[in-house]
């Protein structure tokens, strides 16, 4: 059963890496830099200032940053644990991946990437979904792009996404509750 499921995600992989081509490649780099996307993440954090207050943004900064050492070294115990090769390392498929990406990591599942930016999708649109009702959906799509930007730069399966994209929901939940419980027993009202 396991070996059905690795060799359909397998060729998954190769079907969706190898739509690419040279004229995006340079889009899809720009997605997966993880730089990129710091204006957005600003943009959230000055919507959640403006919306409560700045010592309830020094709270959400501790929650993200904790948050997303939480994801990212959770990550890291997945890919030493379970050691399965990024498909720029599998000697069997190398010749069909489109490889485009700048460095190719040693383990893949699961998805760093994926991982992080669902948590932060999840807990900046759950925090500010009161004020602005469609902005979960906005950030669930960003994430879902940056998710396949990995797939598209040839090191992550489909299920390296798909489990951390439902890691990070999960985290991203886990830290939103922490935060609204945080706001509640310091009393940080908005201003």
């Amino acid at each position: 059963m396991i070996d059905k499921l690795l060799e359909l995600d397998t060729a998954l992989f190769l079907y969706l890496n190898n739509l690419g081509s040279p004229t995006w490649d340079g889009l899809w780099l720009a997605i997966t830099a993880k730089l990129t996307f710091v204006p957005l993440y600003a943009i959230l954090l000055y919507l959640l200032y403006r919306k409560f207050g700045v010592k309830a943004l020094l709270l959400f900064v501790v929650v993200i940053a904790l948050m997303i050492t939480f994801t990212d070294q959770v990550t890291n115990i997945f890919k030493r644990t379970f050691e399965r090769p990024r498909p720029c390392r599998a000697s069997d498929i190398m010749e069909q991946v489109r490889f485009i990406a700048v460095r190719c990591g040693k383990y893949g599942f699961f998805s760093g990437h994926s991982s992080n930016s669902m948590a932060a999708a999840v807990f900046a649109g759950l925090m500010l979904k009161s004020y602005y009702k469609n902005l979960i959906f906005i950030l669930l799509f960003w994430s879902a792009i940056v998710a396949y930007s990995r797939i598209y730069v040839g090191v992550h399966y489909p299920l390296d996404i798909i489990c951390g994209m439902a890691f990070g929901a999960l985290s991203g939940f886990m830290f939103y509750k922490l935060a609204v419980f945080a706001l509640n027993k310091y009393n940080v009202s908005k201003h």
